[in-house]
């Protein structure tokens, strides 16, 4: 088994298109009218905006606040500077570095989902390789 989809749940779809595109450097792909996809090398960031899809809303649909998924990039200082000029609702003042060595910073993006970005030379997966 393995994860492979992710949806983050969006109040403005193409809001979310744009901010993902531009943190990632890929435009991403529009698979339905609320449902904007970024491949992840293999786990896709999907993100969901029920109203835009015509689905009954009801109540407010939220990623879990304290749930914080974890990306790992080659470019870390660069995203870090992407998310700190951008309407992302939270960002950590610094990076820094946990004790189980992994370099990262947490942020919310602009419709409150949690993020961490790690360092790709940093990401501890609990077992040795």
């Amino acid at each position: 088994m393995h994860l492979y989809r992710i949806i983050f749940p969006v109040t403005d779809i193409e809001q979310a298109a744009e901010f993902y595109a531009g943190l990632f450097d890929r435009p991403g792909e529009r698979v339905s009218p609320g449902r904007h996809y970024f491949n992840l090398e293999g786990t896709v960031l999907a993100c969901y905006d029920p109203v835009a899809d015509g689905d009954e809303v009801g109540q407010a649909w939220v990623f879990h606040e304290n749930q914080y998924i974890y990306i790992a990039t080659d470019k870390l200082e660069e995203i870090f500077s992407k998310c700190k000029k951008s309407d992302c609702q939270y960002v950590d003042e610094t990076i820094d570095t946990m004790p189980w060595g992994e370099r990262l910073f947490y942020a919310r993006d602009p419709f409150g989902n949690p993020i961490c970005f790690v360092d790709e030379k940093t990401k501890f997966t609990g077992v040795e390789v």
